[in-house]
């Protein structure tokens, strides 16, 4: 079976990837006029701006999440040097396979003296706690969701949330660093002694809501993205921050979706199909993944450029 699953699983990257895609070439061909009639005036232009520069903070603002994270698993490690490091690597979740940045932080984080193992276990805790922000932000902003989908949709996220919240607690995590100890004694030559020891003590609660900043600033560059091509009301843009959340959840959760490509534009397209026209919403899509990508390409340069000026120093 497992031999079977490793030969479908990239074939089933693939299917998913290119299913996504030609769902958004369809709506793209279907709505293509509308999207050409669209104009950005200059304070749209502003807004974008605006939205570059909260999307950059937002990653920004992970990395320093990420160096809570080690070191509430008692890892003594450089604040600015994790963070530099982490927007460094944040640009390689758009290579084939979609695990090339969580390689990078694991191999940054034990260059910068974290043990192996606290590095692995970061890397896994982080995405689950951006899982778990993104769906209690969708339940705080999820009326008009529970309004199109029905109590399920509710159910389902409530079910969702609690899991990962399960995932993330002390008893769960340590037991997750006692069976990493195992291997890593049963591989190595080396005493399980002299292995750094570290564990989590305490439910990640500080990172928890880092994590929600994160999403949150995410949200707001979104809403500024949707603002600079159409005007929108207070109550659309808890809607508009819902939408999001899911979408955003479900790049993040599929696979064979770099970076989230194509899934979370059809995730967000369906969502808000009936309350906007599918044209605005390809366009916004289409903006805020190219605003994404500008962000953190212009971290990855700012972070390089900051680790050789500190060298130069």
């Amino acid at each position: 079976m497992k031999a079977i699953g490793a030969r479908v699983k990239p074939w089933l990257r693939w299917a998913i990837l290119g299913g996504t895609l030609f769902f958004l070439v369809k709506v793209l061909k279907e709505n293509w006029q509308s999207v050409t009639q669209i104009q950005i005036s200059a304070s749209g232009w502003a807004c974008l701006a605006i939205a570059l520069g909260i999307t950059l903070l937002a990653h920004t603002f992970a990395g320093w999440v990420w160096s809570q994270i080690l070191q509430d698993f008692h890892q003594s490690v450089n604040r600015g040097w994790i963070i530099q490091a982490y927007l460094k690597t944040n640009i390689a979740k758009y290579l084939p396979g979609n695990i090339w940045h969580y390689y990078g932080r694991i191999t940054a984080a034990t260059t910068a003296g974290a043990s192996v193992a606290s590095a692995t276990v970061s890397v896994l805790l982080e995405p689950l706690l951006m899982a778990a922000s993104a769906l209690i932000i969708a339940l705080f902003c999820s009326q008009q969701i529970v309004a199109k989908y029905g109590f399920p949709a509710l159910l389902l996220q409530l079910c969702g949330l609690g899991a990962v919240l399960l995932s993330v607690h002390p008893i769960v995590l340590n037991q997750l660093i006692q069976r990493l100890r195992q291997l890593k004694g049963r591989s190595s030559p080396e005493p399980a002694s002299n292995a750094q020891p570290f564990q989590l003590d305490h439910y990640p609660i500080v990172p928890l809501l880092g994590e929600m900043g994160f999403l949150l600033l995410r949200g707001v560059g979104f809403l500024a993205t949707f603002v600079a091509l159409s005007p929108i009301t207070p109550d659309q843009s808890w809607m508009l921050l819902s939408a999001f959340s899911v979408a955003w959840l479900l790049g993040l959760v599929v696979p064979g979706a770099p970076g989230g490509i194509g899934v979370f534009e059809a995730t967000a397209l369906t969502l808000l199909d009936r309350q906007f026209a599918p044209g605005l919403i390809l366009s916004v899509v289409a903006c805020y993944r190219l605003i994404s990508i500008l962000a953190e390409t212009a971290g990855a340069g700012l972070a390089q450029l900051d680790a050789q000026l500190g060298q130069v120093d």
